[in-house]
């Protein structure tokens, strides 16, 4: 499919949430002794939202009115991400946080879900996939929507304050981490037209900065090497998944953005690909209209399809 045309929060006549009202408005649950966040809206076939790296839930802050008007929409932050625990001693992994998906959904009783994830999130989705076809989990996956990620490692190109991050110095610069710096590093990751403004950064970094979570960063990052090391087990639970999968793709993006396009055209059979250009690595922020328009039409395909 080619480029779909941008729109606005307001064409749906809602507004998004202020980061102080999505706090406001979600509940926290146990996973090990920790607190995590989550948020459910709406009603309907239950969709699954999973966040990025370094954020939180509310990235689907702007994407979430138009979805809650159709489905049934669930999201948390993972731990160690936005208004969930963080804690300092913890080995944190796609794993563990796959874990804590999979029991928070069985959890609530569950029988199906539908995916969204980002970024992080695809690595966690892949896992879910993985178990899946190993018939580990508790209920079934409907359908899978990606956006930007490092689907696969061979093609991902961190920005050089991640690569900083995973070094053997990440934990001083987690610590020494300041606002500009991150502001300056985060802004390249957004396209021309989508380009946060002040108070969207000053949210991200509280976001970051929330429960410390700053000093973690190091740690929590580590999941790029787990992509390499997991990479034949993650890839392959994509190409082997009978879901339907539509990858929505910001090509702007310098990190996951163009480049992981062609190589999920090249490894995927009969790719289902929406592209939007002049966004960047969080294209459910910067153009969440063009994102609910191409997912929007990807159920409906499926309705149409279904026997």
């Amino acid at each position: 499919m080619g480029q779909i045309m941008s729109g606005s929060v307001a064409d749906m006549g809602q507004v998004a949430a202020t980061l102080e009202a999505w706090q406001q408005t979600g509940k926290w649950f146990s996973y090990g002794g920790h607190a995590v966040f989550s948020r459910m809206a709406g009603q309907g076939e239950p969709l699954v939202l999973l966040h990025g790296f370094p954020s939180a839930s509310w990235d689907w802050s702007r994407l979430w009115p138009m979805l809650s008007r159709h489905y049934q929409v669930l999201a948390l932050d993972m731990l160690g991400f936005g208004f969930s625990d963080k804690p300092q001693q913890y080995r944190y992994s796609i794993e563990d946080q796959t874990d804590l998906v999979q029991g928070w959904l069985e959890g609530l009783g569950l029988a199906e879900v539908h995916l969204m994830a980002h970024d992080y999130g695809t690595s966690v989705v892949q896992e879910l996939l993985a178990r899946d076809q190993e018939g580990a989990l508790g209920f079934r996956i409907n359908s899978v929507s990606l956006l930007n990620g490092g689907l696969f490692p061979e093609v991902h190109a961190p920005l050089f304050i991640q690569k900083a991050l995973k070094s053997p110095l990440g934990g001083l610069i987690s610590l020494g981490l300041t606002k500009g710096a991150f502001e300056r590093s985060f802004r390249h990751l957004f396209g021309p037209d989508g380009q946060p403004d002040r108070d969207d950064l000053s949210d991200f970094w509280h976001l970051l900065n929330y429960n410390n979570g700053r000093g973690i960063l190091h740690e929590l990052i580590q999941f790029m090497e787990e992509r390499r090391c997991h990479r034949n087990r993650w890839v392959g639970a994509l190409q082997e998944a009978c879901q339907p999968i539509r990858l929505i793709s910001g090509t702007a993006d310098p990190v996951s953005g163009a480049a992981m396009v062609r190589r999920y055209r090249e490894l995927m059979p009969s790719a289902d690909v929406v592209s939007l250009r002049h966004v960047g690595h969080y294209p459910h922020f910067e153009k969440p209209w063009a994102v609910f328009s191409a997912y929007r039409d990807f159920r409906q395909q499926l309705l149409t399809n279904r026997p």
